[in-house]
């Protein structure tokens, strides 16, 4: 069985860091609480840990994995020739559940962007999933902690029931808060196009583009 690491969602995650990182550097899985639901977490230039991500979902090869980060500057790790609009969003939206999709650096693995040349990425609302990304350092991938077809997680039980030993560490700090999944939003087109509809409204990106507001929490 995977360890569920037992942690307060006010604790330094510090003392875990090298444990942690350990296991994604060897193409580990892990899975945590995002801000909507429970996560798996992989290094996203470690081809080995994304595709056994692929494979413990039974996730189809054509669809990329989202990937997480824990500031703003960070996207420069997995993103280039970003638009001013997509500029304008990244200063403006984020934090939220807003995943943006950027043309891809060269040296993320194509497997992670089903060969796609594009990332969808997001800095998330939760203070508590910026501090995992920041202890680990390095982005994380977090696609959905469950199975093809099946309903999203929001507890470490959850997690564990559907993935079993499939999985190496679930870090538990609590529920993720469920709700609504992140909007996607292709920043590589002209104008920005939702593909998922979700937690943020195309009223509220239009605002994010127009106006120096910003999402309302």
């Amino acid at each position: 069985m995977p360890q569920i690491l037992k942690v307060d969602s006010n604790q330094s995650l510090k003392n875990y860091s090298k444990y942690i990182r350990n296991i994604l550097k060897s193409g580990g899985v892990i899975a945590f609480p995002t801000d909507t639901f429970y996560g798996l977490g992989v290094d996203p230039f470690n081809e080995k840990g994304i595709r056994r991500v692929f494979e413990i979902k039974s996730r189809s090869y054509n669809k990329p994995l989202l990937v997480l980060i824990s500031t703003k500057a960070q996207i420069n790790q997995l993103a280039l020739n970003r638009s001013q609009e997509a500029e304008r969003l990244v200063k403006r939206c984020w934090p939220a559940p807003l995943t943006l999709i950027f043309n891809a650096v060269p040296s993320l693995p194509d497997i992670l962007t089903s060969n796609t040349g594009k990332i969808a990425t997001r800095l998330p609302k939760s203070a508590w999933t910026r501090h995992l990304i920041q202890t680990v350092g390095f982005p994380l991938t977090a696609t959905s902690a469950n199975k093809n077809g099946e309903k999203d997680t929001q507890t470490a039980q959850e997690v564990l029931n559907s993935f079993g030993n499939s999985i190496d560490l679930i870090i538990d700090p609590g529920p993720a808060p469920g709700g609504k999944v992140s909007t996607l939003l292709d920043t590589t087109k002209t104008p920005p196009t939702i593909l998922r509809t979700g937690a943020i409204t195309q009223q509220e990106i239009d605002s994010c583009l127009s106006n120096e507001s910003t999402l309302v929490s």
